[in-house]
């Protein structure tokens, strides 16, 4: 199955941590990272895709818990 998720946070350390993390159990950065200033916390947010492919499973949308992987 190939497995897809959109990390968001502030752009902080917060971040890049959540997405160092995610590369380090095997998922794969898919596009370019997106920034878009929050006008009500009056702060800039990121976002990056990833995706992840995981042999021998296949996907149940409801029941694959994404952020197991």
């Amino acid at each position: 199955m190939r497995l897809y998720r959109f990390l968001t946070a502030i752009d902080d350390a917060t971040f890049c941590h959540k997405v160092t993390a995610a590369l380090n159990k095997g998922w794969h950065l898919y596009g370019s990272p997106t920034y878009a200033y929050d006008e009500n916390e009056k702060i800039m947010r990121c976002g990056q895709a990833v995706v992840k492919d995981v042999e021998g499973e296949e996907y149940e949308a409801g029941k694959t818990k994404l952020s197991d992987w």
